[in-house]
C-alpha cells in the first residue's frame, strides 16, 4: 500500500451489526494469543529454527536455552536474531559510553529529561504505600510492612523507534520506591542500546547497568541471570510479542508488571468533540503498528467528519503506510445508540487509553470503572500521558484494565506483614488457635502454643 488509496476503517453501527462478534474477534488478534507477527518474523524464525514454530514454541526453545547454556545462548541468538556480534565484554553498555552519550546530549533534551522526571517523581512518592501499625490491642501489636525489592529488570523497546520515554515510566517509578539496583534491557539497534537518547536518559536517572540484548532472551537473561548479568527479582517494560509471551514463561521465577498486549485507545465523543483531536488520538496509538483504535460515538456527523480527518492527517505521518496499514487492521468507528451504551460498552473494552471528548467529562468516568488510563477533556491527549504527566505509561492491554493496574511505585514494593504478642496477648486469643488447629487435625500447631502457656 502506499499512500491513501483504498483507505478503509472498519464501521460498526450497534444497531445493525453485531457488536459482540467485531469486538472479540479484535481482541483476539491483539491478544498474546493473536499471533501478531510478521511476514519478516515468520520467515526469520524458519531461518534460525529450521521449522515454522509458533512465537510461543520460540519463547519456549530461547528461555530453555539461556536458562541451560546462559551467556552462550544469549550471544548465539543475539546474533541469530538482531544479527549483533557481541562478547561477554561487549554485551554492556561501558560507563565511557553512557557518559559519552550524557555529554553529547543537548541541553535541551536534559532539560526536558529532568523536568518529567520530577513530575514522575512527584505523583509516584505522593501515591506510594506507607507502613500500618495498628494500636497494640490486648497484647498483640501487627504491623504492614512495605519494603523495596532490591533488583528489578526493565526491558526498552528498540525495533522502530527509540524509547527514553519508557525508561523514564519504568525506571523512575521504581526509584521511588526505593529500589538500590535497577538493570536496564534494550536490542542491540541504533534505536536500542546503541541509541544515544535512551542511554542520556539512563545516565541522566543514574543508571549505570545497560545491556545491549531484547528479545525473548532479555527476558531469560533478566530471570535466570548469565554470566555478566545478575538475575532480578521483578521484569518491567514494554516489548513485542515475543517479549510478552517470555515474561509469562518466567513469571514465577520471577515478578513481572504484565503480559502486554499492543497499546490501544478508547474514544468516547459526543456532538460536541471535536473530529480533528478524535482523529489525532487514534492515529497517535495506530502509530505503534500494531495499535487499536476505536472511536465510540452516537454522532453520525462526529463519526464522519473524524473518518476524514483519519485520512487527511494520516498522510501527513512519517509512518504513514504503517499506521494507516494498524488502522485498517485494529481500527473501528463505532457507532452507538446513546452515551449509556458507549460507558457500558467501553467498560466491557476495558481499553488501555480511555478519551473522554464530552461536553462534561466527570459523569462518564463515574460510570465507567474499567480503563488502564482516563484522558478527560479536548486538552488532555494521551500523548500527555506517555511522555509526561506522571502516572506510567505502562498499562494493561487487551482488557486486562477489567482487574489490572497500570505500573506504578507500589508494584516495586513487597507487603508483609509483622506481628508481636505478649504472655497475655497470647493467653487472650490461644482458645480460637486452639479450637481452629483442632478442627484441622493440625496438633503440632495447638501444641505451639500450649507449651508456652504450660506452668505460668
Amino acid at each position: 500500500m502506499t499512500g491513501l488509496e483504498g483507505f478503509r476503517i472498519q464501521r460498526i453501527d450497534t444497531r445493525q451489526d453485531d457488536i459482540e462478534q467485531a469486538l472479540a474477534a479484535l481482541r483476539e488478534r491483539m491478544s498474546p494469543r493473536g499471533d501478531v507477527v510478521s511476514p519478516s518474523g515468520r520467515q526469520k524464525t524458519l531461518a534460525v529454527f529450521g521449522q515454522p514454530l509458533t512465537p510461543g514454541q520460540v519463547v519456549e526453545r530461547i528461555c530453555g536455552d539461556v536458562r541451560r547454556e546462559g551467556l552462550g545462548a544469549l550471544l548465539r541468538y543475539s546474533e541469530s536474531l538482531d544479527g549483533a556480534s557481541l562478547t561477554a565484554s561487549t554485551l554492556r553498555v561501558s560507563p565511557d559510553e553512557l557518559e559519552a552519550a550524557h555529554r553529547a546530549a543537548s541541553p535541551e533534551f536534559l532539560e526536558t529529561v529532568r523536568r518529567i522526571r520530577e513530575r514522575i517523581w512527584r505523583f509516584q512518592r505522593a501515591i506510594l504505600h506507607a507502613d500500618v501499625e495498628l494500636p497494640e490491642e490486648d497484647g498483640i501489636s501487627l504491623r504492614q510492612r512495605y519494603v523495596p525489592l532490591q533488583r528489578v529488570g526493565v526491558c526498552v523497546p528498540g525495533g522502530a523507534a527509540a524509547y527514553p520515554s519508557t525508561v523514564l515510566m519504568t525506571a523512575v517509578p521504581a526509584q521511588a520506591a526505593g529500589v538500590a539496583e535497577i538493570a536496564v534491557v534494550a536490542p542491540p539497534t541504533d534505536f536500542g542500546a546503541n541509541n544515544p537518547d535512551v542511554l542520556a536518559t539512563c545516565h541522566e536517572l543514574g543508571i549505570r547497568e545497560v545491556y545491549r540484548v531484547g528479545g525473548a532472551q532479555a527476558v531469560a537473561a533478566l530471570a535466570y541471570g548469565v554470566e555478566g548479568l545478575l538475575p532480578v527479582d521483578k521484569i518491567v517494560g514494554p516489548g513485542n510479542l515475543f517479549v510478552a509471551l517470555a515474561k509469562k514463561h518466567v513469571y514465577g521465577e520471577v515478578d513481572i508488571d504484565s503480559i502486554a498486549g499492543p497499546s490501544e485507545v478508547v474514544v468516547i465523543a459526543d456532538e460536541t468533540a471535536r473530529p480533528d483531536f478524535a482523529a489525532a488520538d487514534l492515529l497517535a496509538q495506530a502509530e505503534h503498528s500494531p495499535g487499536a483504535s476505536l472511536l465510540v460515538t452516537w454522532s453520525e456527523a462526529v463519526c464522519e467528519a473524524t473518518a476524514a480527518e483519519l485520512a487527511r492527517q494520516a498522510a501527513r505521518l512519517s509512518r504513514a503506510e504503517l499506521t494507516i496499514q494498524s488502522l485498517q487492521d485494529f481500527g473501528a468507528l463505532i457507532l452507538v445508540r446513546d452515551a449509556a451504551e458507549a460507558c457500558e460498552l467501553t467498560d466491557r473494552i476495558a481499553p488501555e487509553h480511555l478519551h473522554i471528548a464530552t461536553s462534561q467529562t466527570e459523569p462518564f468516568l463515574a460510570r465507567i470503572r474499567n480503563a488502564g488510563a482516563t484522558f478527560l477533556g479536548d486538552f488532555t491527549p494521551v500523548a500527555l500521558g506517555d511522555y509526561a504527566a506522571g502516572p506510567s505509561h505502562v498499562l494493561p492491554t487487551g482488557g486486562t484494565a477489567r482487574w489490572a493496574s497500570g505500573l506504578s511505585a507500589n508494584d516495586f514494593l513487597r507487603a508483609h506483614s509483622v506481628i508481636a504478642c505478649t504472655e497475655s496477648g497470647l493467653r487472650q486469643i490461644a482458645a480460637d488457635v486452639q479450637r481452629l488447629a483442632e478442627k484441622e487435625g493440625l496438633t503440632a500447631h495447638r501444641a505451639s502454643v500450649e507449651v508456652r502457656l504450660e506452668g505460668s
